[in-house]
């Protein structure tokens, strides 16, 4: 059995199928540390090759999601100045790594966020294949108003997910964009009344829980690969991925279920 560790302001639970990445550091407004992320990563990571594992979620405490990376705490102090190529040497183990993941491992991510959703915290609600905000949600790209440029995937994300003239808005003026406006745009699964979003949440959580894990994680990797793909590559994954879900106990249950006219009882297998 695959244990999970947390790291400070990081709680990591497996609770019934369902790994849960709770972010708990709210008097920083969820501000994430290199020691957040790594432990983030590996759990992710984990998670992907864990078959007692059906759904990931990512949630916060408090009254904010994410505000982004702790950069302050980073270059607080009397530490002596890194050497140049310090961030580029850094990222591709750290917030370089962590987007992909969400993006590819074939465990359903979804995501919760409330107040502010901000730099890698967006990042990370754009990655999800699931993000359900609550309607007090801001969701913001910080960087250019901070003197530097995105990282950890924002001008790849946000194009492919609003479109490459809202996606300038955000990363070019800085524009901060409430959670009415991240729904008509396409940024996110659902918005809702705080009251109500926990429902809603586990409601979807628990759709995910019972499907049929092995063809879910293949779809979710057909759509991540195939926007880079021509036509006739993307097909030839279609036939991969249809003769490994025709393979997995979850499809003979499936079939099953149809010919009696039931629900079925997949099993993630």
């Amino acid at each position: 059995m695959t244990e999970y560790g947390g790291a400070e302001g990081l709680d990591v639970t497996l609770d019934d199928r369902v790994l849960r990445l709770r972010l708990d550091r709210a008097e920083k407004r969820n501000a994430l540390t290199d020691d957040m992320m790594t432990a983030m990563i590996d759990a992710i990571d984990a998670a992907g090759r864990d078959e007692a594992v059906r759904v990931i979620v990512l949630s916060a405490a408090g009254e904010h999601f994410c505000s982004g990376f702790d950069i302050v705490s980073r270059n607080a102090g009397d530490a002596p100045r890194p050497r140049v190529g310090s961030i580029q040497r850094r990222l591709p183990s750290t917030a370089h790594r962590l987007v992909p993941l969400i993006l590819t491992t074939q465990t359903p991510v979804v995501c919760r966020v409330q107040g502010w959703c901000a730099g890698i915290g967006l990042n990370i609600a754009l990655a999800a294949d699931f993000t359900i905000a609550a309607d007090d949600t801001r969701f913001w790209m910080p960087f250019v108003d901070r003197g530097f440029t995105p990282d950890s995937g924002a001008i790849w994300l946000l194009p492919r997910r609003i479109g490459e003239v809202r996606a300038r808005e955000m990363l070019l003026l800085a524009r901060v964009v409430d959670a009415p406006e991240a729904s008509q745009w396409g940024m996110v699964h659902q918005v809702l009344p705080s009251a109500d979003i926990e429902s809603a949440l586990e409601g979807l959580v628990a759709t995910l829980a019972r499907s049929a894990t092995v063809a879910v994680g293949l779809t979710k990797w057909l759509i991540s690969s195939g926007r880079e793909l021509s036509l006739p590559d993307h097909l030839r994954n279609e036939a991969f991925a249809m003769e490994l879900s025709s393979r997995s106990e979850d499809f003979r249950e499936g079939l099953a279920a149809f010919q009696e006219k039931r629900d079925p009882d997949f099993k993630g297998r």
